[in-house]
């Protein structure tokens, strides 16, 4: 079994994730980058059936690359020749690895469109002060009984809610239509919801310490094929 390439996002459709960030400098090298990754997984053998999807985003700052990758069960990743990853540095030197954090999917909007429409993916990242994973997962359950009068914003097509095992990351890896779209829901925010109060209090939930978000665009997706 081999890896099909595209450049397209993809839908969620498994009930883990793993997330991982590359820094690698400028624009110009999350491309080169990204097609060193793509030139050291063509003709390797798919790691495994549990690995359902392997996806390269570049964030607008320019020098970010999220790693995304669908999995079926956090116990049971499949082993990877991790050969690639060296291949990639001999093409691309000094590319500076952050961090990888795995999560179990927690809860997902309804899909409001299609993924094959999303142009932009939003990775908001939540950090608490110490691991409880059942805060984590009151957070999200709060968070979705805080919207669920409000409608979703324009050019939302999906959102996911993942949480670290052990509780102190709690990540929303949402696709939208454009970048635009985004930008726009949050400078046009409704009214009624930033005024609704279980809507303040998630948003200053007990320990928890930062909210950020990145923007992406999606550069390469990696899914098992039967072709040769």
């Amino acid at each position: 079994m081999r890896s099909g390439i595209e450049s397209a996002l993809g839908p969620v459709s498994t009930a883990a994730a793993v997330f991982g960030c590359w820094q690698v400098g400028t624009p110009q090298r999350q491309h080169v980058v990204a097609e060193a990754i793509a030139d050291a997984w063509r003709g390797r053998p798919w790691p495994g059936p549990g690995l359902r999807s392997y996806a390269v985003l570049a964030a607008d700052d320019g020098t970010t690359l999220l790693h995304f990758s669908q999995v079926d069960d956090l116990d049971d990743v499949p082993a990877q020749d991790l050969t690639w990853k060296q291949q990639v540095d001999a093409a691309v030197p000094g590319i500076e690895r952050t961090g990888v954090t795995a999560g179990v999917l927690r809860r997902s909007t309804p899909a409001y469109g299609p993924a094959a429409e999303a142009a932009c993916a939003v990775l908001v990242t939540r950090i608490f002060d110490g691991p409880d994973a059942e805060r984590a997962n009151r957070l999200v359950d709060a968070m979705f009984e805080s919207s669920a009068g409000t409608p979703p914003a324009k050019g939302l097509l999906s959102a996911h809610f993942y949480v670290s095992p052990d509780g102190t990351k709690v990540f929303n890896y949402a696709l939208w239509i454009s970048a635009d779209a985004h930008r726009q829901a949050i400078e046009k925010r409704p009214a009624e919801l930033e005024a609704n109060a279980q809507w303040q209090r998630v948003h200053a939930y007990p320990g928890l310490l930062s909210t950020s978000f990145q923007r992406f665009r999606p550069l390469l997706r990696l899914a098992p094929t039967t072709r040769s």
